[in-house]
């Protein structure tokens, strides 16, 4: 059964604290990075042997500065949600797994955890989640490490952060590892809304069991948070027990070192640091809870110039990506800013809107532009002159007639020789008729008609004298279309119809030819369908 507290929930983030969200979007995840590597020279180590190599840490403690795979397993959580966002499945954590994880060349892959060797073992061996989650290190603190993306991406809303939480963890983790990761991304996304410290980890319990291992240790430690890391410690901490990535140890120190820092980003992440066991987790942690309560401006500047590009050394996928490109893909872009913004453009354009009646009013003595309504019909006196030089047009279409009738005198000169032709015109009438094709061909070359006609005069002589009455002038041509009658003299043109030629196609012999030639074809159908 989840915890319930007695504080209240974290205020919803409102349109005044929106420009601040990328902000503390930053200032979580560059906070995780910086704690990883202040915390890394002093993991694994007792607070009394980290006094005797350095005294009590404050600042970095080796030349290069570096985070470990807290960092870049972080980035992973970070660029597989703003991927899928609250779509999440364990499918979808499983591919990235074996896309930028197991699937590709390890390296030397120094400083992985064991709940995450165990996660890759499985996968590669092709079990899926969950059962991939089933190792000796499943409650381990790998999930609480890399859980605060999933509490920036849901700023605001700590029940959503611990379930997108639980499902990058079902691939490689189980009980207490999935609670440890839901209490970090929990009381991340409490602390991006703006809430104070008591609320921020009110949230992280509100959301895991309340007789689950993390949350009584969780409570233990922000009891004693006043008195001191030492107080944390030993409320916390069980003694002899040889792992130190134990996630309800590691969520507990890191949340005990932010209650008794008050927040304070630097005394949180030192406080961390000092209290040792796996010392770059807790201290991963409290940096990112931290910088979401206070931002970017809360962490030292040079502790944050000492955080560049990640390495690689342990996910060599994420080498060279960067903590703040990271969160600012897990923060909505600032366009709420721009809405008050549009009222005050508003305010300004209405007055233009009066401003544009005073040019209506101008525009009115425009309105004389009717009269140019005159001016319209005026071009209507226009346009008659310019249909009076279509009109000089009209002749040069005689004139094209005139060149035409040249070609009837040619006419006329092959009529002396083949008067007949006249009547040869009426032929073209008759387009049906079997001669229509050869008039065809005549009408290309002239030259076969002529042999032809020698016969045609002879039926036709009884026409020539008829026609020379109206030969005088060529004006007869004209004539010669009015004498349609000549087409009733074409009666004589059936004898050349009945020519053996022509009478071939249409002879009796065709008629008998076709059923003959059909026949056989009208057996075999009549047989085939027998």
């Amino acid at each position: 059964m989840a915890s319930t507290a007695c504080t209240p929930p974290p205020p919803p983030l409102s349109p005044e604290a929106a420009p601040g969200l990328r902000d503390r979007a930053r200032g979580a995840l560059l906070g995780l990075a910086v704690g990883d590597a202040l915390g890394a020279p002093a993991e694994n180590l007792k607070p009394s042997e980290i006094r005797a190599r350095w005294g009590r840490i404050t600042d970095f403690v080796t030349d290069r500065p570096q985070g470990t795979d807290d960092t870049e397993y972080a980035l992973f959580s970070g660029l597989l949600l703003a991927r899928h966002g609250s779509a999440l499945t364990p499918a979808h954590v499983e591919a990235a797994w074996h896309e930028w994880i197991a699937d590709r060349a390890e390296g030397t892959f120094r400083g992985a955890g064991f709940s995450e060797r165990g996660t890759l073992e499985n996968l590669r061996r092709g079990l899926a989640a969950p059962v991939s989650a089933q190792h000796r290190h499943a409650w381990s603190d790998g999930l609480a490490m890399r859980a605060a993306p999933f509490g920036v991406f849901a700023a605001g809303r700590p029940g959503e952060a611990a379930r997108l939480v639980a499902i990058d963890g079902s691939v490689s983790h189980e009980g207490e590892g999935i609670h440890g990761g839901q209490a970090v991304a929990a009381g991340v996304a409490a602390a991006m809304a703006g809430a104070p410290v008591p609320v921020v980890i009110a949230a992280a319990l509100a959301v895991i069991p309340d007789d689950s291992w993390t949350a009584r240790s969780l409570r233990r430690a922000v009891a004693v948070a006043h008195r001191g890391e030492r107080a944390v410690r030993s409320a916390v901490v069980v003694g002899g027990y040889p792992w130190t990535d134990l996630a309800p140890e590691a969520v507990a120190l890191a949340f005990g070192a932010y209650a008794t820092a008050d927040g304070d980003f630097r005394e949180a992440v030192l406080t961390a640091v000092n209290m040792g066991r796996d010392a770059d987790t807790t201290a991963a942690v409290a940096g990112a809870l931290a910088g979401a309560t206070r931002g970017t401006a809360a962490i030292p500047p040079h502790w944050a110039e000492a955080i560049g590009p990640v390495r690689g050394r342990c996910l060599p996928a994420m080498a060279g990506r960067r903590v703040e490109e990271v969160a600012d893909l897990l923060v909505p872009p600032p366009t709420e800013p721009t809405v008050p913004s549009l009222p005050t453009t508003l305010r300004p354009t209405e007055p233009s809107v009066p401003s544009l009646p005073p040019t209506q009013q101008p525009a009115v003595p425009p309105v004389p532009p009717v009269p140019p309504a005159k001016p319209t019909g005026t071009p209507a006196p226009s346009f008659p002159p310019a249909l009076q030089p279509t009109e000089p047009s009209a002749p040069p279409l005689p004139a094209a007639l005139q060149p035409t009738d040249p070609p009837a005198s040619p006419l006329p000169a092959a009529l002396q020789p083949t008067d007949p032709p006249a009547p040869s015109l009426p032929p073209a009438q008759q387009p049906t008729a079997p001669p229509a094709p050869s008039l065809s061909p005549t009408q290309q070359p002239t030259v076969p008609p002529v042999p032809s006609l020698p016969p045609a005069q002879q039926p036709t002589a009884p026409s020539a004298p008829s026609l020379p009455p109206a030969a005088h002038p060529a004006e007869p041509s004209a004539p010669a279309l009015s004498p349609a009658p000549q087409p009733a003299e074409l009666p004589p043109a059936p004898p050349p119809a009945s020519a053996p030629r022509p009478a071939e196609p249409g002879g009796r012999r065709g008629k008998v030819r076709w059923p003959r030639v059909f026949s056989p074809l009208v057996g075999a159908d009549r047989e085939g369908r027998s």
